[in-house]
């Protein structure tokens, strides 16, 4: 059995990321079962380098080029050197451009693990008519490469691989205008409160944002707390003219007033309103015992007092509409 070696290769080129990882590339692997009768038949034939089968992967067609001796031309000398390239160019379209982040592997048998090959900082390469190639000169030293102990190149036989992403503008996105601080508080009176018999009420409509809104009061609650609690909601009221695939954030505060001191019956939230969710709140702010409780300070005189505060508005449009 052959014993892991101390391995410097993981640290080897600082503008090389090099880490280990058990899941084997997802796009295409190549194995050489007798790597020392390729290299003997480039030197023969005078070629420098392999190129495997053509494979697809995200929508176009790619092949790896080894170069058992090292790309000489580019630095390579001394190491092993492998390269993606991108195939078939001729059935590309007028101009094309590829933009690609990609991993190059090698089998580590020993560990039973690959070694995966990156530019650092998931650099993004472009592919184009004239740079229809990237990869490592110097993927790893021919030293480290054969000797046995470090588990690249066993019984003559050895495993690489390429795992391919390729960075597509789809037109997607959204853009966020942040409205300055607003502070606009909105005051809802009822009278004779203790006249409503509807399950809901509506207050009058009123624009904050350049949106209109308008409340919405459950006297005894909506269905999540009926017949315990008072729920009240702030909703988004010009649906007719809100513009498709458009949202707004909102931080309001949904308050009933304490009539006799600051203790209110009050909710702080943050969301999203659109054309299907238009409206936000709370099912249970203020209990009914609480209301009806005289010493309590909500309910004076039958009259009730409700107040909305927004403090802050931003809008999300859609790149795509």
């Amino acid at each position: 059995m052959l014993e892991r070696s101390t391995h410097p290769i993981l640290d080897y080129n600082s503008e090389v990321a090099r880490s280990l990882r058990e899941i084997p590339p997802a796009h295409y692997t190549l194995k050489i079962k007798s790597f020392s009768l390729l290299s003997q038949m480039l030197l023969d034939t005078q070629q420098k380098n392999f190129e495997s089968a053509v494979f697809e992967a995200n929508g176009y067609k790619w092949k790896l080029s080894l170069y058992p001796h090292g790309d000489k031309e580019r630095n390579g000398e001394g190491h092993i050197s492998l390269y993606l390239v991108i195939a078939d160019r001729d059935n590309l379209p007028l101009g094309w451009e590829v933009n690609v982040n990609f991993k190059l592997f090698v089998f580590d048998q020993i560990q039973d693990k690959y070694m995966t090959v990156q530019d650092v900082n998931g650099k993004v390469r472009r592919f184009h008519k004239m740079k229809t190639k990237w990869g490592f000169t110097q993927l790893l030293p021919l030293s480290s490469f054969s000797d046995a102990a470090n588990g690249y190149l066993i019984n003559d036989m050895c495993v690489f691989g390429v795992e391919i992403f390729v960075v597509s503008y789809n037109g997607r996105g959204e853009c966020l205008n942040l409205l300055k601080v607003l502070d606009t508080t909105y005051a809802w009176n009822i009278e004779k409160f203790s006249s409503l018999q509807d399950e809901y009420h509506y207050s009058d409509v009123f624009t904050i944002g350049q949106r209109k809104w308008k409340l919405q009061l459950f006297p005894k609650a909506n269905s999540r707390g009926k017949g315990k609690s008072m729920s009240l909601f702030i909703l988004l009221d010009d649906l007719e003219t809100f513009p498709s695939g458009q949202k707004i954030n909102a931080t309001y505060k949904l308050r009933i007033k304490n009539q006799y001191h600051d203790k209110h019956g009050e909710i702080t939230g943050t969301n999203c309103f659109s054309a299907t969710s238009c409206g936000r709140g709370c099912s249970s702010l203020l209990s009914l015992t609480d209301l009806h409780d005289a010493s309590k300070g909500f309910l004076v005189n039958n009259s009730l007092m409700i107040e909305a505060e927004v403090s802050a508005i931003s809008t999300v449009k859609n790149f795509s509409e």
